[in-house]
């Protein structure tokens, strides 16, 4: 008797803040073209749908400013100042997303 479960049977994590900003970055690094999106397996540069997450990233932050503890915080910052920096690149040009670094 196999213990294997199928992807249907494992509940999603939620609700968790960490969790919920870093899905947020993921969905703007392969907007950026950083990551491969795993459903086309291709990256795309997508520099409006980039901006929307960014913004919304820093509304977050915003929103949530002497509500976080030390660590979400942290996270935060460097999700945004990490992706501020990456679309910077991207937008002018100076980092080939397609290339590994």
């Amino acid at each position: 008797m196999s213990d294997t479960k199928s992807a249907e049977q494992v509940p999603l994590p939620g609700g968790s803040f960490r969790l919920f900003i870093t899905r947020l970055s993921y969905q703007a690094m392969m907007s950026l073209g950083i990551l491969e999106n795993p459903i086309t397996n291709t990256k795309q540069i997508q520099l409006v749908n980039a901006r929307m997450l960014l913004d919304d990233l820093i509304m977050l932050q915003d929103k949530t400013s002497g509500n976080l503890d030390p660590d979400e915080h942290e996270h935060l910052e460097k999700l945004i100042r990490d992706l501020e920096h990456a679309y910077g690149q991207v937008e002018s040009g100076a980092m080939d997303p397609t290339v590994e670094t």
